[in-house]
């Protein structure tokens, strides 16, 4: 399938996403669109996940990160270990990094729309 924008807003941050080995996509991203004064760029929080069948529709299933900071949650990267569980990393206004493990299976099953 050829890449394409989606209906996902993005503050210019950069985002990962893995194949589960169920078939659905996982992504990690700010749920956050440019802002008004600085075409091009905005804030890195929320910190989201969000499941697709397909690769075109996505549904967010998971909230991170949502307090606002200065610097925010960014360069998120997604993996599946052999257990099956989904480990995210990321930058944790630009501190720390945070590690976060969640269990794909307990993630919205249903269809998106």
């Amino acid at each position: 399938m050829p890449l394409a924008a989606t209906e996902l807003p993005n503050p210019n941050s950069g985002i990962d996403a893995v194949t589960l080995r169920d078939g659905r996509l996982l992504l990690a991203y700010n749920h956050a669109a440019h802002l008004p004064e600085d075409s091009g760029w905005g804030n890195r929080y929320p910190l989201d996940v969000a499941i697709s069948n397909d690769g075109l529709k996505w549904k967010r299933v998971l909230t991170l990160e949502d307090e606002p900071r200065p610097a925010g949650y960014a360069y998120p990267a997604v993996v599946q270990t052999a257990d099956g569980l989904v480990h995210i990393t990321y930058t944790w206004d630009r501190k720390r990094i945070k590690h976060v493990v969640i269990d794909p299976q307990k993630l919205d099953k249903r269809p998106h729309e």
